[in-house]
């Protein structure tokens, strides 16, 4: 099925899809990979703050190349998302309610993902180029010195993903053979 959404995610969204939906986003994420999740660690660990509020938010797995003379961003595709499973079940129990990236996540994420209501996206490995024409703004908000893993919000139109894992945990890769 074919859905459009307006971020952040709402509970009814999230309780509306299924693994294997097709999905538009539209809206404000996150982008944030491996060195920023980890600062984001320690920040909690040391009583700290995150750089934004992560409550109701998606992030994106994703580290931009340079923008081009005249584009919002450089190609701008999926990273592995297994790489921050050790960080994702603490801020899905902060509160944040999607994640976009590429491959499988881990049994704790999952379960994380169902005891918090979330939802894990795949955008499409590969075709960075073509998922940065749907980034209609992009500006850094955390973490500059990280360099292309700095935190970025971003302004996205009609970007799509596919459900992966939907909030009751059914995992679109485990139903494949193979």
């Amino acid at each position: 099925m074919e859905k459009h959404i307006r971020l952040p995610l709402t509970q009814e969204d999230i309780g509306g899809l299924r693994a294997g939906d097709y999905v538009y986003l539209t809206g404000e994420l996150y982008t944030a990979r491996d060195a920023a999740h980890k600062r984001m660690a320690e920040t909690l660990c040391a009583g700290g703050t995150l750089p934004f509020e992560i409550a109701g938010q998606t992030i994106y797995y994703m580290g931009p190349s340079p923008a081009r003379q005249g584009h919002v961003i450089g190609s701008a595709g999926p990273t592995t998302a297994s790489r921050m499973d050790k960080y994702t079940p603490r801020l899905l129990d902060l509160g944040m309610k999607g994640m976009v990236g590429k491959g499988r996540r881990s049994p704790e994420v999952i379960a994380a993902m169902r005891r918090n209501q979330a939802v894990y996206f795949a955008a499409v490995g590969g075709a960075g180029a073509l998922l940065s024409k749907c980034i209609k703004k992009a500006e850094t908000v955390a973490y500059e010195d990280l360099g292309t893993e700095a935190v970025r919000r971003l302004v996205v139109e009609e970007f799509p993903v596919i459900v992966v894992i939907d909030a009751e945990g059914t995992d679109l890769y485990g139903n494949l053979s193979g």
